[in-house]
């Protein structure tokens, strides 16, 4: 489709702020994007919808439209709801490079502008298929007439004769069509989702075929830029966030029609996924607020106050404020750094959607709205930390402990994820017991923290402890009589510091940051500044000094403990 016809549909709601002469411009695709530099995600041909999130001062105008023009974006549009009317920078630049400029009126979503070009690109490509792609938009919609996601994977299986699943990349069944036929097994949910993950970090574009228990899929990532944080040109940013659609067929011989208009249809999931991601906004702020609070040390009845806030936006109707949780996530990466706090959010968020793997128990009570409409989770430096609602505990001691385990969080996304990460990526997981006040939820976040690194001293990709597996060391400490803390510190420590006072070799602060960073040679080097070489050196100083192997757990957690009691 051209420009042109953009321009003439109404109910778009576009105004033409520069490039007349280029209104006869073909329309390949749409993309939504706050991100500065989407150039990774563009193929080129597309209209690029922009909410102007990415600038920031007039300055970033000019590099932002010729990343897109570079790139072969036909047409830009700006919406007004954040800014209001487009900033004049923007327009200047937009001219200086022949771009064509739209400004999208505040009361037409990006929905449904990437609905239309979506129909109609599809149309054009698709012909008679055309039809389906218009029967698709209704997954779109709020009203009665909806569905989401199920809807477009009903209409795939009515007009298409395809099965298909949309999965998170944990393995969580999202969405299925709800046709007579055996249901998607848990297991081949969780394979699939592995496999997607390990054909997403070799870079393959999609879809990716995989067979199991003698099916054949076809695997098509659900990618949006709308979400994706800004500068990420890494796929370790984004992998372990991305959904993914899986077609029970083998798309490698399929003609072109076919796979444009399933690509037509993962735009239009994607565009569902923003919006959900959209509604969580608020919770990540009220999850940032408290988080904040409470680790600047700020007064109980101030943090009583946000979750007072907090409690009705997570737990509609309940009528009285809940217990809490903590649950702290950290993904790292062997090869090279990566900012893992936002990271680390989306797939904390996306484990906690089902915190029980859909077993029969429940960390949440039914209240009417999405399991993911109930998690509050923030970031502070490379770590993830989810304040979790619980509508009530236990009085009873011996009865079954409420909220969520860190066995059966383990157990829910362990799989996919070990396979998936297999190679340079590791993912560790604290869960802190439940507390009933402000006044806990201060040690609640440390017990989360300190479950976390009990983790991350075992082997393997994806480990989570929980607060039960404290009771051993950490919450003892205090307990230790002092000449029995002196003799254990002096022992390990000791020819450690008189080595310091006599060389200058930093030795404790490198055994602390060397623990800090769960035994990574690449953080602990990247933090202390030093190479990779120097602080192997290091260590092997430490081990030959003290005769112990920080390869260990045992010896490891020996250490923790002498730093801990010194």
């Amino acid at each position: 489709m051209r420009l042109r016809a953009l321009l003439d549909t109404d109910a778009l709601g576009l105004k033409l702020l520069g490039g007349e002469d280029e209104l006869d411009r073909t329309v390949r695709g749409v993309m939504t994007t706050d991100l500065r530099d989407p150039s990774r995600y563009l193929a080129g041909g597309e209209l690029v919808l922009t909410g102007l999130a990415w600038r920031r001062d007039a300055a970033d105008a000019e590099p932002f439209v010729r990343i897109l023009v570079q790139a072969g974006v036909v047409a830009l549009a700006a919406g007004e709801a954040e800014l209001g009317a487009v900033p004049e920078d923007l327009v200047v630049a937009c001219a200086r490079h022949r771009l064509p400029l739209f400004a999208v009126n505040e009361s037409v979503a990006f929905a449904t502008i990437t609905e239309h070009v979506v129909r109609q690109v599809s149309g054009e490509r698709a012909g008679d298929l055309a039809a389906v792609v218009d029967r698709h938009r209704r997954m779109m919609t709020s009203g009665p007439a909806g569905g989401g996601p199920d809807v477009v994977l009903d209409l795939l299986g009515s007009d298409l004769d395809l099965r298909a699943w949309l999965l998170s990349p944990t393995g969580r069944l999202i969405a299925g069509p709800e046709v007579d036929g055996p249901a998607l097994p848990a297991g081949v949910c969780g394979r699939l989702a592995a496999e997607h993950l390990a054909a997403s970090r070799t870079g393959r574009r999609g879809p990716h075929r995989v067979t199991l228990e003698g099916t054949t899929y076809s695997l098509f990532p659900i990618r949006s830029g709308g979400r994706t944080p800004q500068a990420a040109r890494d796929v370790r940013q984004t992998v372990l966030s991305d959904w993914l659609l899986a077609v029970e067929a083998d798309a490698s011989d399929w003609a072109e029609e076919r796979l444009d208009l399933l690509h037509g249809v993962t735009q239009l999931i994607a565009v569902e996924r923003d919006r959900r991601d959209a509604a969580r906004t608020v919770r990540r702020r009220l999850a940032q607020e408290v988080l904040e609070l409470v680790q600047t040390g700020a007064p109980p009845a101030e943090i009583a106050a946000r979750l007072r806030v907090a409690a009705p936006v997570l737990l509609p109707g309940l009528g009285s404020a809940p217990h809490w949780q903590v649950v702290v996530a950290r993904v790292e990466w062997d090869a090279g750094p990566v900012e893992n706090g936002p990271v680390a959010q989306s797939l904390l968020e996306e484990i906690l959607a089902d915190p029980v793997g859909g077993s029969s128990g429940r960390a949440y009570p039914r209240t009417g709205n999405e399991p993911s409409d109930r998690i509050a989770v923030a970031h502070s430096g490379g770590e993830a930390i989810a304040l979790v609602p619980l509508p009530a505990v236990p009085t009873d001691p011996d009865g079954p402990e409420a909220g969520i385990l860190a066995d059966a969080l383990l157990r829910s996304v362990h799989d996919p994820l070990a396979a998936g990460l297999d190679g340079d990526g590791r993912v560790t997981l604290g869960v802190s017991a439940a507390v009933h006040s402000a006044e806990g939820l201060r040690g609640a976040l440390e017990e989360a923290r300190h479950a976390r690194r009990v983790a991350a001293a075992r082997p393997g990709r994806v480990c989570a402890a929980g607060h039960q597996e404290l009771a051993s060391h950490v919450l003892l400490l205090p307990f230790v009589p002092d000449d029995v803390r002196r003799a254990f510190t002096a022992r390990l420590l000791d020819p450690l510091r008189d080595y310091d006072r006599r060389h200058r070799a930093e030795l404790i602060p490198t055994l602390e940051a060397f623990l800090d960073c769960d035994g990574s040679w690449t953080r602990c080097a990247t933090r202390l500044h030093l190479h990779v070489n120097t602080l192997r050196y290091r260590v092997g100083r430490i081990e030959q000094l003290t005769g112990r192997d920080l390869s260990r757990l045992e010896d490891k957690l020996d250490f923790f403990l002498a730093l801990r009691m010194s």
